[in-house]
């Protein structure tokens, strides 16, 4: 609810010091509809009113006040708090309200990074995805190495599905605070565990820039798959099939990462895996599965 202004008479002594509603703008650095405004929700007053004209006058002391409420609105604390402690403010009130700031800071810039993060990884997924015409191409390619973080071992038992052992490991990601925004991969041990289970990965893993696991640089064998999570229909022997016919030797594990998914795709036949398989493994890489 607004509250009317204080109509206080000009004191003939002050007269010539007050200013006018404009030369305070200017001073202060704070826009004449601002002040306005503050005076309304009863903020913050000018000194005294002009009975005549109703003009609004403001105290050079008063800038004191207004300099508090701007160091304390650029650290974004709202208005509502600052009117509540602005008349008994101490150094042990403003400290505390300083401190709880910049936690809500600390928190909103963790979320902001985590957002800048999972944007950056997906845009450079979609746009590499655009890039692949003919779903059935196999190549032999130089990658860069790619940071994730590896889930734990699926079960992978009898009667069980991809989806099963999806299910755990997003489980698992709550718990374990890995970003399930991220794009999420299937890891195999070995070309021929791909080969023998195309939908029942050894792990999951997430793409994630701060990830302590990774793909390891390396030339890899790289095919794709159009088709829903888990339907990699005859991929796995095409690449074991090319490998044969050109002499190589996979000594690696397998990457599946969807470069797209649901979130450019609409149509679950049009969703395209990415399959890497590792045709050198570095002395430091671990291929068990760990």
């Amino acid at each position: 609810m607004r509250q009317k202004s204080i109509q206080n008479p000009i004191n003939p002594r002050k007269a010539k010091s007050l200013l006018t509603i404009k030369a305070f703008s200017e001073i202060s650095g704070i826009e004449q509809t601002t002040l306005r405004y503050w005076e309304a929700i009863g903020l913050f007053r000018p000194a005294c009113r002009n009975p005549d004209n109703n003009y609004r006058y403001y105290s050079p002391d008063q800038i004191i006040l207004v300099n508090f409420f701007k160091a304390l609105s650029c650290l974004g604390i709202s208005l509502k708090v600052i009117a509540s402690i602005s008349r008994n403010r101490t150094p042990e009130t403003v400290l505390k309200l300083m401190e709880q700031q910049e936690a809500n800071l600390d928190m909103n810039m963790s979320r902001l990074h985590q957002s800048y993060s999972t944007l950056h990884t997906l845009r450079h997924v979609v746009k590499q995805s655009m890039g692949i015409q003919e779903a059935k191409h196999i190549s032999v390619q130089a990658l860069e190495a790619m940071p994730i973080t590896l889930g734990p071992l699926n079960e992978c038992g009898e009667g069980l599905n991809y989806y099963q052992d999806f299910i755990r490991y997003c489980q698992y990601a709550r718990e374990n605070h890995i970003n399930l925004n991220n794009p999420i991969g299937g890891y195999y041990k070995s070309l021929e565990c791909f080969l023998s289970a195309p939908s029942s990965p050894t792990r999951f893993f997430s793409v994630n820039p701060h990830g302590n696991d990774g793909r390891a640089a390396g030339k890899y064998l790289v095919g794709y798959s159009r088709g829903y999570y888990g339907q990699l229909s005859d991929a796995a022997q095409r690449l074991d099939d090319f490998a044969a016919h050109q002499g190589m030797s996979a000594n690696g594990p397998v990457y599946v990462l969807y470069l797209r998914n649901e979130i450019c795709a609409s149509e679950p036949s049009d969703f395209l895996a990415q399959i890497c398989v590792a045709l050198e493994l570095p002395d430091n890489e671990c291929a068990s599965g760990c």
